[in-house]
């Protein structure tokens, strides 16, 4: 029997927060694709954190070890939620926790964390040093990882390393400066890479010699109806700030291969890329703002059932094309964020055959 073909390919993990549970889900079922080989991986925020926590497992046991370390990431961040709150499952505490997110959002622009704590006592840090031997990480050739963190005193991307990583790195590209202390390394602060890379793609593409990169989108880049109510306008704000630096990638991404297709660069010294997306969609994209920080069991556990779910429909439509051309219209999608169409912008183009 022939054996299978192998499909290199980059991952690109948007951050979400709780959103991330549904990164979990495709990379759960990705991981059981046995044709995939994952080269790289660029993540910010949550998608740093599945990234590492799905490295480790590769190297611990391959594909279903890192399958059942996201599990065990993801589940131990609800029972640490449980534990520090023990009235959250409560039915009255569920239906106040609209008014409780937006309560505690407007205290955190009056309040910063270094006024209600002068202890750093973010409790991902317990999750991940829990599960990851950040030693092994460093140590290990088999996955390239690409960590994005804002520098603070500069405003510019800083991109660990697998080679260089450690548990403040990862905390630091999911820091929200609003809600966290801020991460110090090498004496300097480093904040929610989402700001500046959400996620890099670039240095990713540069570093490994594979054509492909499929992104798992969680911020939804289109919204049809306009936000009125306070937490949703300053969720669509966030959303707009941690797509910016994704379409601007899409676009260079976009310009390079158009121009190799006509013969202006040599494709001796550039490659093109072949671009690919799963989206949250629906899934996603009704969620209440609060969700992003709603770390409940049964919530995260949908989340994941949906990424397997929209995952599970893009390897029956598009896994052949890996290795061939790209399977969605980042194109049109580029062209009509940035006025270089008289179309408007429509969320249905993610869903087009590149």
């Amino acid at each position: 029997m022939a054996e299978k073909q192998s499909r290199p390919i980059n991952l690109a993990l948007q951050g979400g927060g709780a959103h991330g549970a549904f990164t979990w889900g495709v990379l759960d079922r990705l991981l059981e694709e046995p044709t995939l080989e994952f080269t790289a991986v660029s993540g910010t925020s949550a998608g740093a954190m599945n990234a590492v926590v799905m490295a480790e497992g590769l190297l611990e046991g391959g594909n279903e070890q890192a399958r059942l370390q996201l599990e065990q990431f993801w589940l131990g961040i609800a029972d640490a939620a449980d534990r520090m709150n023990p009235f959250r499952n409560w039915p009255l505490y569920k239906m106040m926790e609209p008014v409780i997110f937006e309560a505690s959002m407007a205290a955190s622009r009056m309040f910063s964390p270094y006024d209600v704590s002068a202890t750093d006592n973010n409790p991902l840090r317990a999750a991940l040093l829990e599960l990851i031997d950040f030693e092994k990480v460093r140590r290990q050739r088999r996955i390239k990882l690409f960590i994005n963190t804002t520098h603070v005193a500069t405003g510019g991307l800083r991109c660990w390393r697998e080679h260089e990583l450690t548990v403040e790195m990862v905390l630091a590209s999911a820091c929200l400066p609003s809600l966290f202390q801020t991460p110090m390394i090498h004496g300097e602060g480093y904040w929610d890479g989402g700001y500046v890379a959400n996620p890099a793609i670039e240095p990713m593409t540069r570093a490994t010699d594979t054509d492909d990169v499929l992104i798992v989108q969680l911020n939804p880049i289109v919204r049809t109806e306009l936000p009125k109510k306070a937490a949703d306008i300053l969720d669509r704000l966030s959303e707009i700030s941690f797509n910016a630096s994704l379409i601007t990638e899409l676009r260079f991404i976009a310009e390079r291969n158009r121009l190799i297709n006509a013969g202006e660069l040599s494709p001796e010294r550039h490659r093109k890329t072949h671009m690919h997306m799963i989206h949250g969609d629906k899934a996603l994209d009704e969620l209440p703002p609060a969700s992003k920080l709603l770390a409940d069991r049964h919530f995260l556990l949908s989340l994941r059932d949906k990424g397997r779910e929209a995952a599970s429909e893009w390897i029956e439509r598009h896994l052949s094309k890996v290795g061939e051309r790209s399977s969605f219209n980042y194109n049109r999608l580029v062209n009509q964020l940035t006025q270089e169409s008289d179309e408007q912008p429509d969320p249905r183009v993610l869903r087009e055959d590149g």
